[in-house]
């Protein structure tokens, strides 16, 4: 058989794009429907002057639509950010060049490593400078670009004398905010008691941290950079039990992990001093699962680990407690 003409082809990629703009209609103003319509019939007619692996790049890109890819992500401010790393991923891929975020917020990363990891054609790699970071980098790109990981954090030590001025992880933060520079380009504080802290930055920052960052609170300090390999952190300490609840219910596993009665909790979830993996929870008959994070102001925070059913109904639930 004869290969397709141009003309053809791109007769037949005009006619795709509208139909998948008229069958998206009923989500989309007007407007939004005309500018999609047309951007999209713009790519497809480049790609239609591309090899037959472009072609199959748009098919995936059709099939990754984003509102598809971000199902299921609830909070509408880390959808929004979410969204933001899919399209930067996808410029990544189609560019093969290799993009990088600033430090994000855990549910953000979790987030967004689920979604990039269901894009065929793009590699994620995060980084937050030791195993249990929080706070961490995602860079994305093609997978044949994507081969090692790229060097986009540094690492910092902050001494000085606080034997009779211990400064808490807030204070630290504080000072260095307190320099100009914005919460995305710090990640983790590592805290070193009586030594001070080490400290996880973008590397273009790491120059001016250590000129600007002389005082933390009223605690003189220098700051010195590091490699990884010295940031002296502790694998977190835990202590694991079990419950008997007759529910998944966030007020039920909360009050049993963290020894509170179910009336204080229910309190503490309504003065929104309660989250399920950082993000703030205002109904008490919110369900848990294996792996979420429970923070509570003042209390600490806990995971939820094993759930088995009893015999008699109820569920068998593993709680580790971060100490």
């Amino acid at each position: 058989m004869a290969a397709p003409t141009f003309f053809g082809t791109s007769c037949c990629l005009r006619r795709a794009a509208r139909i998948f703009a008229i069958s998206h209609s009923h989500t989309l103003r007007s407007n939004a429907t005309l500018s999609f319509q047309r951007n999209l019939c713009s790519n497809l007619l480049s790609v239609s002057t591309s090899s037959a692996s472009g072609v199959r790049q748009t098919v995936q890109a059709l099939k990754g639509d984003a509102d598809l890819l971000l199902k299921g992500v609830g909070d509408r401010s880390i959808t929004k950010e979410v969204k933001h790393i899919l399209e930067m991923a996808r410029r990544a891929s189609l560019k093969r060049e290799i993009l990088h975020t600033d430090f994000l917020t855990p549910p953000v990363l979790k987030e967004s490593m689920q979604v990039l990891e269901r894009l065929a054609d793009v590699k994620a790699i995060s980084q937050g400078g030791y195993p249990q970071a929080e706070r961490c980098r995602i860079s994305v790109g093609h997978p044949e670009e994507l081969t090692s990981d790229p060097d986009i954090i540094s690492a910092l030590s902050i001494t000085g004398n606080f034997q009779f001025e211990p400064c808490s992880h807030g204070d630290f933060l504080g000072s260095i905010l307190g320099t100009g520079i914005v919460r995305d380009k710090l990640g983790d504080i590592i805290l070193q008691g009586e030594q001070g802290a080490q400290i996880i930055v973008v590397p273009e920052l790491v120059e001016f941290l250590l000129s600007t960052l002389v005082k933390v609170r009223n605690v003189p300090v220098s700051c010195t950079k590091i490699p990884l390999i010295s940031l002296d952190y502790e694998p977190p300490r835990t202590k694991s039990f079990k419950t008997i609840e007759a529910s998944l219910r966030v007020d039920a596993l909360a009050s049993a992990g963290f020894k509170v009665s179910r009336s204080k909790l229910v309190d503490m979830i309504s003065n929104g001093d309660v989250r399920i993996n950082w993000i703030p929870v205002t109904t008490k008959g919110t369900t848990l699962k294996r792996g979420d994070i429970v923070s509570v102001s003042g209390k600490g925070r806990l995971k939820i680990g094993e759930i088995n059913s009893t015999k008699k109904g109820k569920f068998a639930v593993e709680l580790i407690r971060y100490l």
